[in-house]
């Protein structure tokens, strides 16, 4: 294989778009040669915009292109797996944003026909790739905070996403606390036993009539032990909050807010200082430009990519288990879900 690693995006909406710019202008060793999406005029503005060279009919172009090596798949969720099983068809190694799809069973087709094919399959979890994810990580793998007792984790959006949005996303725990749930796995390095949740609609009633929520909270037992506590909330006025801790028997480690520059201002009257990041395309961009290195590495080493199609079913099933405990009002045990 070449040193530059050849990819075709699927989907040129908001995440398409964002992983066409990073792997554009971002990623040493990468070439975005071409693009496709459901509605040209939108693959054609982000090709000119990155300047890649071909816009694609149709995104069966791109799997039948044997100059591609790989696909980035930011289409709709809906259309995840079977994407999955046409490109790992195709013999193309795979990133998918996340989820892989909202059906445990459909996601065992998927990950079985990758298997079968013998591809790479890395789902889009960016906050792994995060500077201050990363060190906490590496504060409870290198036992510096001893051994990993509680994990707390906040991620409130500054306002909901739209109602045509949210009416196919899954709902909050598989569209948004999924991050979440993976990110606890990574920080703890243990797998999930136990998940309780709260849930409710606090922020607008017109979410709630959809069948979803927008307010929540998830404890969640792990096997050796440690108790984590996750907080989300489609709305947080003063920007997108997002932060993490780990609390061990040595010590603690914990990542803050991202604000838009250090500058802290005292007066008289008190300390001040500049808003937080507005939205997860300024507050991750260095995570999701960390996430395609790390993709084009994996594909060129031939190697395990460090959030595999595993990690995306194990983070859809704890969704489930967050939903399920929400609606029953009981802690649910990860083993009422198969291959969990």
């Amino acid at each position: 294989m070449s040193d530059i690693i050849r990819i075709g995006v699927i989907g040129a909406g908001r995440i398409g778009k964002l992983h066409a710019r990073t792997l554009s202008a971002l990623v040493p060793g990468v070439k975005v040669t071409a693009i496709s999406d459901l509605v040209p005029e939108a693959a054609g503005a982000v090709a000119a915009e990155c300047g890649i060279g071909r816009v694609a009919a149709d995104h069966r172009d791109i799997l039948a292109d044997r100059d591609i090596d790989a696909v980035a798949i930011c289409s709709s969720t809906d259309t995840h797996a079977g994407l999955i099983e046409e490109a790992a068809a195709a013999g193309k190694h795979i990133f998918c944003e996340k989820p892989i799809a909202l059906d445990l069973e459909r996601i065992d087709r998927a990950l079985k026909a990758v298997a079968d094919r013998r591809v790479l399959l890395m789902v889009g979890f960016n906050r792994r790739y995060d500077a201050g994810n990363a060190r906490l990580r590496e504060a409870v793998a290198s036992g510096r905070i001893g051994a990993p007792e509680l994990c707390l984790i906040s991620s409130r959006d500054p306002a909901p996403p739209p109602l045509g949005y949210l009416k196919v996303s899954g709902g909050l725990f598989l569209d948004m606390m999924i991050h979440d749930f993976d990110l606890a796995r990574f920080l703890l390095g243990d797998e999930p036993e136990e998940v309780f949740a709260f849930a409710g609609c606090l922020v607008d009633p017109e979410i709630g009539k959809i069948g979803d929520v927008d307010t929540a909270m998830a404890a969640i037992r792990f096997k050796k032990g440690a108790i984590c506590h996750i907080d989300n909330s489609r709305r947080a006025v003063y920007g997108y909050d997002q932060r993490a801790e780990v609390f061990g028997s040595l010590g603690m480690a914990q990542t803050d807010h991202q604000y838009n520059d250090n500058t802290v201002l005292a007066l008289a009257s008190g300390f001040s200082r500049p808003p937080i990041k507005n939205f997860f395309l300024e507050r991750y961009l260095p995570a999701y430009q960390e996430e395609g290195r790390v993709f084009a590495q994996c594909v060129r080493e031939g190697r395990e990519p460090p959030a595999a199609g595993r990690d995306g079913r194990i983070a859809v099933a704890m969704g489930y288990a967050a939903l399920k405990s929400a609606k029953e009002g009981r802690p649910v045990k990860m083993s009422e879900f198969p291959g969990c």
